[in-house]
Formats: C-alpha cells, sequence, structure tokens
C-alpha cells in the first residue's frame, strides 16, 4: 500500500508542486498489483482542479494517459461545455487521477472490471499525497466508485448528480460537483432524470470561481 500522507503548512510555488508530483507519479509508476495493467496516470499539472476517475480501461493502459478513448472524449466534451476550453486546455489546466490507477481487467460477462473496495484502498495513499501536494479547492468525481471515494454515497446517481457538496477529501474540505461515468455503455446521462441532472452539474461547474480562475477566457 502506498506510503501515509505528510503534511507541510508551508505553501509550494508551482514548480515545486510539479517536482512534488512527479515524485509521486514515479512511485505510482512502478506500483503494479498481481492481475492489473500497467500504471495510468495524468501529468504533473499544478491545479487547484482536481478530476477524479474510477480506473483505466484497456485503451487508457494501451496509450498510457487517462481519459484517452471514446469514454474520454465524451467527458472533455461535457467538460468544455462547461469551461469553454478544448480537451488539449483542460489536460495542462486540469490534474486528473483515478481511484485504481491500473486497469483492473475485464469482467467475466465482459465489460471492464469493478475494482474491490480492497483493491480501491491499495492507491489511497497515493491519491492522499496528491490531495495534500495540490490542496484542490474543487473535486470532480466522475462515475460510482470515484462518487464513492469522495462522498461515501453508495445510493442512486440522482441523489447526487447536479447537486454541490462540501466533504471532506484526505483531511482537506473541498468543494465537490460530481459528474456520471462518461461510458457509451450507459444510458443513465442520455435519458430523463439524468440528461437534465448532468446538465444541472455542467452549469455548477461552470459557475464555480476556481473554474472562472483556471479558464478566464471562458464563454461557458
Amino acid at each position: 500500500m502506498a506510503g501515509a500522507v505528510t503534511r507541510s503548512p508551508a505553501r509550494r510555488s508551482r514548480a515545486d508542486v510539479v517536482v512534488a508530483l512527479e515524485a509521486v507519479h514515479r512511485e505510482i509508476a512502478r506500483f503494479r498489483p498481481r492481475g492489473f495493467g500497467p500504471p495510468v496516470h495524468g501529468p504533473a499539472v499544478s491545479s487547484r482542479i482536481f478530476l477524479l476517475g474510477q480506473a483505466p480501461g484497456p485503451h487508457e493502459a494501451r496509450l498510457g494517459r487517462p481519459f484517452a478513448y471514446t469514454a474520454g472524449r465524451t467527458l472533455f466534451r461535457w467538460l468544455g461545455r462547461a469551461t469553454g476550453a478544448d480537451e488539449e486546455i483542460l489536460r495542462a489546466r486540469v490534474y486528473l487521477a483515478a481511484v485504481v490507477r491500473c486497469f483492473p481487467g475485464k469482467a467475466p460477462g465482459g465489460g471492464d472490471r469493478l475494482p474491490t473496495p480492497r483493491e480501491c484502498a491499495l492507491w489511497r495513499g497515493f491519491l492522499g499525497r496528491e490531495v495534500e501536494i495540490l490542496r484542490p479547492r474543487l473535486v470532480v468525481p466522475v462515475g460510482r466508485l470515484a462518487i464513492s471515494e469522495v462522498l461515501g454515497h453508495a445510493g442512486p446517481l440522482a441523489e447526487v448528480v447536479g447537486r454541490a457538496f462540501r466533504p471532506s477529501f484526505h483531511g482537506r474540505e473541498v468543494d465537490a460537483i460530481p459528474l456520471p461515468h462518461p461510458s457509451g455503455a450507459s444510458t443513465w446521462f442520455k435519458t430523463e432524470p439524468g440528461r437534465a441532472l448532468l446538465e444541472r452539474a455542467l452549469d455548477l461547474l461552470a459557475a464555480h470561481p476556481e473554474v472562472a480562475r483556471a479558464f478566464p477566457g471562458s464563454t461557458a
């Protein structure tokens, strides 16, 4: 399991944040539990917006970058509506993380296997260190697994999507705006009430002051 969270009261410069994140990324790259694919993480971006996905899929494992295939294109389209930015700019200004950093493999019945709670815990130390380094103000959990990690919510998506929360996440009070998983196999966000709740969530993101700070030219 990853190391314990260390806390420092001093505020780091952007360069120091990047160096600290790169050190965590090197540890993530060396951590590959048996049965999992290669580790995947985004770039070391100094950002107060922390997007938390579930786990990389087979295409992300092959390409070595998060949200690299169909679901990623949908996600960046959603985020573009909230920020006015394209995928390249979003990747440069939003920190991309995940509950599990390696592809967990396929489920017996097809589709990507959902990591178990014990497996999710294997990466939690890395996640805590990233939060401590970045000190995010806005966390965007994407999908049920990430929503559970941030909010402790395991119920229906309709109870949390379209709402803003103020949880404690790895010892920090943050704003959290959940999104559904953008999987092409999901119909939740394509039909009501999911469609309307997704639009409400994107409106909340667009109105958040951290989004205005990160994307000052936004016309969303």
